[in-house]
Protein backbone atom coordinates (compact mmCIF):
# COMPACT_ATOMS: atom_id res chain seq x y z
CA UNK A 1 0.00 0.00 0.00
CA UNK A 2 1.55 3.29 -1.07
CA UNK A 3 1.95 6.12 1.40
CA UNK A 4 -0.59 8.89 1.14
CA UNK A 5 -1.57 12.03 2.95
CA UNK A 6 -4.93 12.14 4.60
CA UNK A 7 -6.55 15.10 6.33
CA UNK A 8 -7.56 14.80 9.03
CA UNK A 9 -5.75 11.72 10.30
CA UNK A 10 -8.10 9.44 12.21
CA UNK A 11 -7.05 8.95 15.86
CA UNK A 12 -4.38 11.62 15.33
CA UNK A 13 -3.74 12.22 19.04
CA UNK A 14 -3.91 8.61 20.19
CA UNK A 15 -0.19 7.84 20.23
CA UNK A 16 0.75 11.04 22.06
CA UNK A 17 -1.95 10.34 24.65
CA UNK A 18 -0.84 6.75 25.28
CA UNK A 19 2.90 6.71 24.60
CA UNK A 20 4.05 7.18 28.20
CA UNK A 21 1.53 4.64 29.54
CA UNK A 22 2.09 1.78 27.11
CA UNK A 23 3.73 -1.42 28.39
CA UNK A 24 7.43 -1.72 27.60
CA UNK A 25 7.84 2.06 27.41
CA UNK A 26 11.30 1.79 29.00
CA UNK A 27 12.49 -0.84 26.50
CA UNK A 28 14.37 0.98 23.71
CA UNK A 29 13.72 -1.47 20.86
CA UNK A 30 10.02 -1.76 21.72
CA UNK A 31 9.55 2.00 22.02
CA UNK A 32 11.31 2.40 18.69
CA UNK A 33 9.09 -0.24 17.07
CA UNK A 34 5.98 1.51 18.37
CA UNK A 35 7.12 4.92 17.12
CA UNK A 36 8.00 3.51 13.70
CA UNK A 37 4.63 1.76 13.51
CA UNK A 38 2.81 4.97 14.39
CA UNK A 39 4.76 6.85 11.71
CA UNK A 40 3.76 4.16 9.22
CA UNK A 41 0.11 4.45 10.21
CA UNK A 42 0.28 8.25 10.08
CA UNK A 43 1.69 8.06 6.55
CA UNK A 44 -1.07 5.70 5.41
CA UNK A 45 -4.06 6.77 7.47
CA UNK A 46 -7.14 4.61 7.64
CA UNK A 47 -7.60 2.48 4.52
CA UNK A 48 -10.07 3.87 2.01
CA UNK A 49 -11.97 2.48 -0.95
CA UNK A 50 -9.15 3.82 -3.11
CA UNK A 51 -6.96 1.01 -1.75
CA UNK A 52 -7.46 -2.09 -3.86
CA UNK A 53 -7.81 -4.52 -0.96
CA UNK A 54 -10.30 -2.20 0.78
CA UNK A 55 -12.34 -1.19 -2.27
CA UNK A 56 -15.49 -2.89 -0.93
CA UNK A 57 -15.25 -1.73 2.70
CA UNK A 58 -15.75 1.94 3.52
CA UNK A 59 -14.48 3.07 6.93
CA UNK A 60 -15.91 6.60 6.80
CA UNK A 61 -18.38 5.72 9.57
CA UNK A 62 -15.48 4.69 11.80
CA UNK A 63 -13.64 7.88 10.93
CA UNK A 64 -16.66 9.90 12.05
CA UNK A 65 -17.35 7.87 15.19
CA UNK A 66 -14.99 9.91 17.34
CA UNK A 67 -13.51 6.93 19.16
CA UNK A 68 -10.80 7.58 21.74
CA UNK A 69 -8.36 5.20 23.46
CA UNK A 70 -9.68 3.30 26.45
CA UNK A 71 -8.84 5.07 29.70
CA UNK A 72 -7.54 3.41 32.86
CA UNK A 73 -10.06 1.66 35.07
CA UNK A 74 -12.02 -1.53 34.67
CA UNK A 75 -15.53 -1.13 33.19
CA UNK A 76 -18.50 -2.76 34.84
CA UNK A 77 -19.22 -6.31 33.73
CA UNK A 78 -22.84 -6.45 34.87
CA UNK A 79 -24.14 -6.79 31.31
CA UNK A 80 -21.54 -9.24 30.07
CA UNK A 81 -22.85 -12.76 29.35
CA UNK A 82 -19.98 -14.69 30.94
CA UNK A 83 -22.21 -17.68 31.62
CA UNK A 84 -22.02 -18.97 28.05
CA UNK A 85 -18.22 -18.75 28.04
CA UNK A 86 -17.94 -20.49 31.40
CA UNK A 87 -20.10 -23.35 30.16
CA UNK A 88 -17.41 -24.37 27.66
CA UNK A 89 -14.96 -26.97 28.94
CA UNK A 90 -11.85 -25.00 28.09
CA UNK A 91 -9.01 -22.99 29.54
CA UNK A 92 -10.20 -19.38 29.59
CA UNK A 93 -8.36 -16.11 28.93
CA UNK A 94 -10.55 -13.00 29.19
CA UNK A 95 -9.81 -9.61 27.65
CA UNK A 96 -12.03 -6.66 28.55
CA UNK A 97 -11.59 -3.70 26.22
CA UNK A 98 -8.32 -5.30 25.16
CA UNK A 99 -6.95 -5.69 28.71
CA UNK A 100 -6.23 -9.13 30.18
CA UNK A 101 -8.32 -9.91 33.27
CA UNK A 102 -6.68 -12.59 35.40
CA UNK A 103 -9.59 -12.46 37.87
CA UNK A 104 -11.99 -13.66 35.18
CA UNK A 105 -9.65 -16.17 33.55
CA UNK A 106 -8.90 -19.83 34.19
CA UNK A 107 -5.49 -20.54 32.71
CA UNK A 108 -3.74 -23.92 32.37
CA UNK A 109 -1.10 -25.10 34.84
CA UNK A 110 2.41 -24.01 33.91
CA UNK A 111 3.54 -27.61 33.51
CA UNK A 112 0.79 -28.46 31.02
CA UNK A 113 2.93 -27.50 28.03
CA UNK A 114 0.79 -24.45 27.29
CA UNK A 115 1.75 -21.03 28.62
CA UNK A 116 -0.65 -18.09 28.47
CA UNK A 117 0.57 -14.69 29.69
CA UNK A 118 -0.51 -11.08 29.55
CA UNK A 119 1.12 -9.19 26.68
CA UNK A 120 1.51 -6.14 28.95
CA UNK A 121 3.22 -8.17 31.68
CA UNK A 122 5.65 -9.73 29.20
CA UNK A 123 6.44 -6.34 27.63
CA UNK A 124 7.23 -4.85 31.06
CA UNK A 125 8.90 -7.79 32.80
CA UNK A 126 10.40 -10.00 30.11
CA UNK A 127 10.40 -8.10 26.80
CA UNK A 128 13.04 -10.38 25.28
CA UNK A 129 10.24 -12.90 24.76
CA UNK A 130 8.79 -10.52 22.18
CA UNK A 131 12.00 -10.11 20.18
CA UNK A 132 11.61 -11.78 16.83
CA UNK A 133 7.89 -12.41 17.26
CA UNK A 134 6.13 -9.06 17.67
CA UNK A 135 5.54 -7.75 14.15
CA UNK A 136 7.37 -10.66 12.55
CA UNK A 137 4.33 -11.83 10.58
CA UNK A 138 1.83 -8.95 10.70
CA UNK A 139 3.51 -6.41 8.47
CA UNK A 140 2.23 -2.84 8.54
CA UNK A 141 2.54 -2.49 4.76
CA UNK A 142 0.42 -5.50 3.78
CA UNK A 143 -1.83 -5.25 6.86
CA UNK A 144 -2.13 -1.48 7.42
CA UNK A 145 -4.25 -1.70 10.56
CA UNK A 146 -1.52 -3.85 12.13
CA UNK A 147 0.68 -0.75 12.23
CA UNK A 148 -1.93 1.03 14.35
CA UNK A 149 -2.18 -2.00 16.62
CA UNK A 150 1.59 -2.33 17.07
CA UNK A 151 1.83 1.34 17.99
CA UNK A 152 -1.05 1.35 20.50
CA UNK A 153 -1.43 -2.21 21.83
CA UNK A 154 -1.87 -1.90 25.60
CA UNK A 155 -2.34 -5.60 26.28
CA UNK A 156 -3.29 -8.93 24.83
CA UNK A 157 -1.86 -12.42 25.17
CA UNK A 158 1.44 -14.23 24.65
CA UNK A 159 0.77 -17.92 24.08
CA UNK A 160 3.52 -20.53 23.91
CA UNK A 161 3.05 -24.20 23.12
CA UNK A 162 5.99 -26.37 24.15
CA UNK A 163 7.65 -28.88 21.83
CA UNK A 164 5.65 -32.10 21.62
CA UNK A 165 2.82 -30.81 23.82
CA UNK A 166 -0.62 -32.04 22.83
CA UNK A 167 -3.19 -29.94 24.64
CA UNK A 168 -6.51 -31.76 24.79
CA UNK A 169 -8.60 -29.01 26.37
CA UNK A 170 -9.18 -25.98 24.10
CA UNK A 171 -7.98 -22.50 24.99
CA UNK A 172 -10.88 -20.03 24.84
CA UNK A 173 -9.94 -16.38 24.28
CA UNK A 174 -12.94 -14.24 25.20
CA UNK A 175 -12.69 -10.60 24.11
CA UNK A 176 -15.39 -8.35 25.56
CA UNK A 177 -16.03 -4.84 24.28
CA UNK A 178 -17.76 -2.34 26.55
CA UNK A 179 -18.32 1.29 25.62
CA UNK A 180 -18.63 3.95 28.26
CA UNK A 181 -19.97 7.45 27.85
CA UNK A 182 -17.46 7.99 25.07
CA UNK A 183 -16.85 5.80 22.06
CA UNK A 184 -13.67 3.85 22.76
CA UNK A 185 -11.08 1.87 20.85
CA UNK A 186 -8.70 -0.87 21.93
CA UNK A 187 -5.92 -2.80 20.22
CA UNK A 188 -5.40 -6.34 21.60
CA UNK A 189 -2.28 -8.16 20.40
CA UNK A 190 -2.11 -11.95 20.50
CA UNK A 191 1.14 -13.81 19.81
CA UNK A 192 1.03 -17.60 19.40
CA UNK A 193 4.13 -19.79 19.09
CA UNK A 194 3.62 -23.52 18.52
CA UNK A 195 6.83 -25.53 18.74
CA UNK A 196 7.56 -28.74 16.83
CA UNK A 197 5.06 -31.62 17.02
CA UNK A 198 2.67 -29.70 19.26
CA UNK A 199 -1.08 -29.32 18.88
CA UNK A 200 -3.72 -27.05 20.33
CA UNK A 201 -7.25 -25.83 19.67
CA UNK A 202 -7.90 -22.11 20.13
CA UNK A 203 -11.43 -20.75 20.44
CA UNK A 204 -11.79 -17.01 19.98
CA UNK A 205 -15.00 -15.13 20.84
CA UNK A 206 -15.66 -11.42 20.39
CA UNK A 207 -18.77 -10.10 22.14
CA UNK A 208 -20.03 -6.74 23.33
CA UNK A 209 -22.16 -5.22 26.05
CA UNK A 210 -23.81 -1.90 26.75
CA UNK A 211 -25.26 0.53 24.26
CA UNK A 212 -22.28 2.58 23.17
CA UNK A 213 -19.87 2.48 20.26
CA UNK A 214 -16.47 0.80 20.42
CA UNK A 215 -13.77 -0.16 17.96
CA UNK A 216 -11.79 -3.38 18.35
CA UNK A 217 -8.64 -3.59 16.22
CA UNK A 218 -7.18 -7.03 16.92
CA UNK A 219 -3.96 -8.50 15.54
CA UNK A 220 -3.00 -12.16 15.98
CA UNK A 221 0.31 -13.69 14.89
CA UNK A 222 0.73 -17.47 14.80
CA UNK A 223 4.17 -19.01 14.21
CA UNK A 224 3.65 -22.74 13.65
CA UNK A 225 6.78 -24.92 13.70
CA UNK A 226 7.39 -28.19 11.80
CA UNK A 227 4.66 -30.79 12.23
CA UNK A 228 2.75 -28.63 14.71
CA UNK A 229 -1.01 -28.33 14.37
CA UNK A 230 -3.22 -25.40 15.37
CA UNK A 231 -6.99 -25.39 15.08
CA UNK A 232 -8.38 -21.87 15.37
CA UNK A 233 -12.13 -21.19 15.55
CA UNK A 234 -13.49 -17.66 15.85
CA UNK A 235 -16.91 -16.17 16.60
CA UNK A 236 -17.37 -12.49 15.79
CA UNK A 237 -20.56 -11.45 17.58
CA UNK A 238 -19.76 -7.85 18.47
CA UNK A 239 -22.35 -5.31 19.63
CA UNK A 240 -24.50 -4.06 16.70
CA UNK A 241 -22.94 -0.60 17.01
CA UNK A 242 -19.36 -1.85 17.15
CA UNK A 243 -16.55 -1.72 14.61
CA UNK A 244 -14.43 -4.85 14.41
CA UNK A 245 -11.22 -5.12 12.38
CA UNK A 246 -9.07 -8.20 12.83
CA UNK A 247 -5.86 -9.26 11.13
CA UNK A 248 -4.45 -12.76 11.55
CA UNK A 249 -1.00 -13.60 10.18
CA UNK A 250 0.17 -17.22 10.09
CA UNK A 251 3.48 -18.87 9.21
CA UNK A 252 3.63 -22.61 8.46
CA UNK A 253 6.86 -24.62 8.50
CA UNK A 254 7.46 -28.13 7.09
CA UNK A 255 4.54 -30.43 7.72
CA UNK A 256 2.68 -27.87 9.84
CA UNK A 257 -1.11 -27.56 9.71
CA UNK A 258 -3.44 -24.64 10.38
CA UNK A 259 -7.21 -25.05 10.43
CA UNK A 260 -9.37 -21.94 10.73
CA UNK A 261 -13.09 -21.25 10.86
CA UNK A 262 -14.67 -17.81 11.30
CA UNK A 263 -18.36 -17.08 11.91
CA UNK A 264 -19.32 -13.42 11.48
CA UNK A 265 -22.73 -12.43 12.82
CA UNK A 266 -22.22 -9.18 14.77
CA UNK A 267 -20.93 -5.66 14.47
CA UNK A 268 -21.85 -2.64 12.38
CA UNK A 269 -18.78 -2.87 10.18
CA UNK A 270 -16.51 -5.90 10.47
CA UNK A 271 -13.48 -7.11 8.57
CA UNK A 272 -11.70 -10.37 9.22
CA UNK A 273 -8.44 -10.66 7.29
CA UNK A 274 -6.19 -13.72 7.31
CA UNK A 275 -2.74 -13.97 5.70
CA UNK A 276 -1.04 -17.38 5.62
CA UNK A 277 2.57 -17.86 4.55
CA UNK A 278 3.25 -21.49 3.69
CA UNK A 279 7.00 -21.69 3.96
CA UNK A 280 7.42 -25.43 4.43
CA UNK A 281 6.81 -28.50 2.31
CA UNK A 282 3.79 -30.70 3.06
CA UNK A 283 2.22 -27.89 5.06
CA UNK A 284 -1.57 -27.63 5.02
CA UNK A 285 -3.92 -24.72 5.50
CA UNK A 286 -7.71 -24.93 5.75
CA UNK A 287 -9.82 -21.78 6.07
CA UNK A 288 -13.58 -21.96 6.23
CA UNK A 289 -16.05 -19.27 7.16
CA UNK A 290 -19.67 -18.20 7.33
CA UNK A 291 -21.34 -14.82 7.55
CA UNK A 292 -24.96 -14.24 8.57
CA UNK A 293 -25.94 -10.62 8.03
CA UNK A 294 -29.08 -8.52 8.39
CA UNK A 295 -30.14 -4.90 8.80
CA UNK A 296 -27.37 -2.60 7.62
CA UNK A 297 -24.49 -4.82 8.68
CA UNK A 298 -21.30 -4.98 6.66
CA UNK A 299 -18.91 -7.96 6.98
CA UNK A 300 -15.71 -8.38 4.99
CA UNK A 301 -13.81 -11.69 4.79
CA UNK A 302 -10.42 -11.25 3.15
CA UNK A 303 -7.81 -13.99 2.79
CA UNK A 304 -4.35 -14.31 1.29
CA UNK A 305 -2.45 -17.59 0.99
CA UNK A 306 1.19 -17.45 -0.07
CA UNK A 307 2.43 -20.84 -1.27
CA UNK A 308 6.16 -20.24 -0.92
CA UNK A 309 7.16 -23.91 -0.76
CA UNK A 310 6.41 -26.95 -2.94
CA UNK A 311 4.08 -29.83 -2.08
CA UNK A 312 1.69 -27.75 0.03
CA UNK A 313 -2.06 -27.55 0.18
CA UNK A 314 -4.68 -24.92 0.94
CA UNK A 315 -8.46 -25.11 1.10
CA UNK A 316 -10.91 -22.20 1.46
CA UNK A 317 -14.69 -22.41 1.57
CA UNK A 318 -16.86 -19.49 2.69
CA UNK A 319 -20.64 -19.29 2.75
CA UNK A 320 -22.93 -16.37 3.53
CA UNK A 321 -26.60 -15.57 4.04
CA UNK A 322 -27.47 -11.88 3.65
CA UNK A 323 -30.81 -10.19 4.36
CA UNK A 324 -32.32 -6.68 4.36
CA UNK A 325 -29.75 -4.11 3.12
CA UNK A 326 -26.71 -5.85 4.58
CA UNK A 327 -23.55 -6.28 2.55
CA UNK A 328 -21.06 -9.13 2.52
CA UNK A 329 -17.58 -9.12 1.04
CA UNK A 330 -15.29 -12.00 0.16
CA UNK A 331 -11.82 -11.38 -1.22
CA UNK A 332 -9.46 -14.32 -1.51
CA UNK A 333 -6.10 -14.55 -3.22
CA UNK A 334 -3.87 -17.58 -3.69
CA UNK A 335 -0.28 -16.84 -4.68
CA UNK A 336 1.88 -19.72 -5.97
CA UNK A 337 5.54 -18.80 -6.27
CA UNK A 338 7.86 -19.94 -9.06
CA UNK A 339 9.43 -22.91 -7.27
CA UNK A 340 6.29 -24.01 -5.43
CA UNK A 341 5.54 -27.02 -7.64
CA UNK A 342 2.93 -29.61 -6.66
CA UNK A 343 0.82 -26.93 -4.97
CA UNK A 344 -2.84 -27.75 -4.46
CA UNK A 345 -4.98 -24.68 -3.73
CA UNK A 346 -8.76 -24.49 -3.83
CA UNK A 347 -11.02 -21.54 -3.06
CA UNK A 348 -14.80 -21.04 -3.18
CA UNK A 349 -17.34 -18.51 -1.90
CA UNK A 350 -21.13 -18.96 -1.99
CA UNK A 351 -23.68 -16.36 -0.96
CA UNK A 352 -27.45 -16.48 -0.58
CA UNK A 353 -29.33 -13.17 -0.87
CA UNK A 354 -32.67 -13.06 0.94
CA UNK A 355 -33.82 -9.59 -0.14
CA UNK A 356 -33.51 -7.21 -3.05
CA UNK A 357 -31.42 -4.83 -0.96
CA UNK A 358 -28.87 -7.45 0.10
CA UNK A 359 -25.47 -7.29 -1.58
CA UNK A 360 -22.42 -9.49 -2.00
CA UNK A 361 -19.05 -8.57 -3.49
CA UNK A 362 -16.85 -11.55 -4.35
CA UNK A 363 -13.32 -11.35 -5.66
CA UNK A 364 -11.54 -14.73 -5.78
CA UNK A 365 -8.10 -14.54 -7.35
CA UNK A 366 -5.22 -16.79 -8.41
CA UNK A 367 -1.67 -15.63 -9.11
CA UNK A 368 0.40 -18.59 -10.28
CA UNK A 369 4.07 -18.68 -11.32
CA UNK A 370 4.60 -22.48 -11.18
CA UNK A 371 3.42 -24.88 -13.89
CA UNK A 372 2.82 -28.12 -11.96
CA UNK A 373 -0.09 -27.12 -9.74
CA UNK A 374 -3.74 -27.89 -9.10
CA UNK A 375 -5.56 -24.66 -8.31
CA UNK A 376 -9.12 -23.45 -8.68
CA UNK A 377 -11.31 -20.62 -7.47
CA UNK A 378 -14.93 -19.60 -7.81
CA UNK A 379 -17.85 -17.65 -6.45
CA UNK A 380 -21.62 -17.96 -6.71
CA UNK A 381 -24.49 -15.80 -5.51
CA UNK A 382 -28.22 -16.41 -5.75
CA UNK A 383 -31.64 -16.12 -4.20
CA UNK A 384 -33.98 -18.66 -2.66
CA UNK A 385 -35.52 -21.02 -5.20
CA UNK A 386 -39.14 -19.87 -5.48
CA UNK A 387 -40.24 -23.16 -7.02
CA UNK A 388 -38.74 -25.11 -4.14
CA UNK A 389 -40.37 -22.69 -1.69
CA UNK A 390 -43.74 -23.16 -3.42
CA UNK A 391 -43.33 -26.94 -3.31
CA UNK A 392 -42.65 -26.91 0.44
CA UNK A 393 -45.60 -24.56 1.07
CA UNK A 394 -47.86 -26.87 -0.97
CA UNK A 395 -46.93 -29.68 1.41
CA UNK A 396 -48.30 -27.76 4.38
CA UNK A 397 -45.04 -26.24 5.61
CA UNK A 398 -45.38 -22.63 6.75
CA UNK A 399 -43.32 -20.00 4.95
CA UNK A 400 -40.86 -19.27 7.78
CA UNK A 401 -40.05 -22.95 8.22
CA UNK A 402 -39.80 -23.51 4.47
CA UNK A 403 -37.40 -20.60 4.07
CA UNK A 404 -35.35 -21.90 6.98
CA UNK A 405 -35.09 -25.32 5.39
CA UNK A 406 -33.92 -23.88 2.08
CA UNK A 407 -31.38 -21.61 3.77
CA UNK A 408 -29.90 -24.56 5.66
CA UNK A 409 -29.82 -26.78 2.58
Amino acid sequence: MAARKETPLAFANAFAALETRLPGKSVPWLSRLRAESWDRYAALGLPTVRDESWKFTNLDALRRAGVVPVQDGAPTLDAVPLGAALSIDAHLAVLVNGVFRADLSALPDEDAGLSVMSFAAVADDDPEQLVGSLGKLADGDTLPMAALNTALAADGLVIHLRKGAEIEKPLHILSIGIAGEAAVMFQPRVLVTAEENSSVCILESHVGAGDGVYFSNTVTELDIAPRARVRHYKLQNEHPAAFHIAATAVSLADGAAYENFVLQVGGRIARNEIHVHIGGERAECTMNGAYLLRGKQHADSTTFVDHAAPNSQSREFYKGVIDDTARGVFQGKILVRKDSQKTDGQQLNKALLLSRGAEIDSKPELEIYADDVICSHGATAGELDNEALFYLRSRGIDEATARGLLIEA
